[in-house]
């Protein structure tokens, strides 16, 4: 395997806040890598740690503990931070400049040339879908729109790791969509990915790995595909001509049991646990519509685990 483009071991990071100076740990010892190529998920509710790991691994701050590798260098200089494209939660920007006078400006920090501002930021406003708002002012956008000049910043200088924090907030579904292309598009162009969401269908969408954060600590990580169960948890099964005698014999048999329109609505446990209730509802007269198995996705693995 070649080497990770970022390594994050044993970071720990405390905070005080308020009058009295209270001790919070918002990061516990937490560890992972990230490969190169991949898109990496770090997960968890509000106040996990996402934001300050991140912070960390770009220097924005600086952890009490641990060991943080970037590139292969442990104290990365400008050469490798020039290589890295990043969207935090709430993009920072000039509200009185336009899109492609923000662009410049960001081009200019990153070190580009006049004519590769000006090319790659027309492109960037392109790419990101700001062209019909190009001559507004930025504090005139709205949180959607917000979150696009933030892409296209990130991606200006054409960065080689991609760290992006929430980069679906604000977004509209088609908004989402056209996110997730952009990120798929970076992904077959080689480059890394990492980034937090807690839009967890966006992210069975997207990540190859995840990591779960819950109050600072790590609680699952590996691969997306490793972490969700294979085996069917529930099964659904759809019934239709159930009277109120088989509906009584089959409600012992079930997790629940509901009746929509002329339909019975059966959730059972496992894959086996249809047999029974199949069995019985054959026997009783009934009318099978379908039997859909109810595999473990990552929102119950998030809602069982991480809250």
């Amino acid at each position: 395997m070649s080497e990770a483009v970022l390594t994050v071991e044993g970071l720990k990071k405390t905070f005080r806040i308020g009058f009295f100076r209270k001790r919070v740990e918002a990061v516990r010892g937490v560890d992972f890598a990230v490969q190169p190529g991949e898109i990496f998920g770090l997960l968890g509710p509000n106040g996990a740690g996402k934001t300050t790991s991140i912070k960390c691994v770009l220097s924005l701050i600086f952890p009490d503990e641990g060991k943080i590798t970037l590139f292969g260098e442990r104290s990365p200089g400008p050469e490798v931070m020039g290589k890295v494209g990043y969207l935090p939660e709430n993009p920072y920007v000039y509200q009185y400049l336009r899109p492609l006078e923000f662009l410049d400006l960001c081009g200019r920090l990153v070190g580009l040339d006049a004519q590769a501002r000006e090319s790659r930021g027309r492109e960037m406003i392109e790419r990101v879908g700001l062209a019909h708002a190009v001559d507004r002012p930025i504090g005139k956008f709205s949180k959607g729109m917000m979150q696009r000049i933030g892409l296209a910043q990130a991606l200006l200088h054409d960065p080689e790791l991609l760290i992006l924090d929430e980069p679906m907030s604000g977004l509209d579904p088609i908004g989402r969509k056209e996110v997730r292309d952009l990120i798929l598009e970076q992904r077959r162009a080689g480059k890394t990915i990492v980034f937090t969401s807690h839009i967890l269908a966006d992210v069975e969408l997207l990540c190859d790995r995840v990591g779960i954060l819950r109050r600072g600590e790590m609680i699952h990580y590996g691969k997306l595909a490793d972490l969700l169960r294979a085996e069917t948890r529930r099964t659904e099964v759809e019934l239709s001509r159930v009277d109120e005698s088989l509906r009584a014999q089959l409600e012992p048999l079930a997790v629940s049991i509901e009746d929509e329109d002329d339909r019975c609505v059966l959730v059972v446990e496992g894959g086996d646990g249809a047999r029974p209730v199949l069995e019985a509802a054959i026997a009783g007269g009934a009318t099978v519509l379908g039997v859909t198995p109810m595999r473990e996705t990552l929102e119950d693995v998030f809602v069982r685990d991480a809250l």
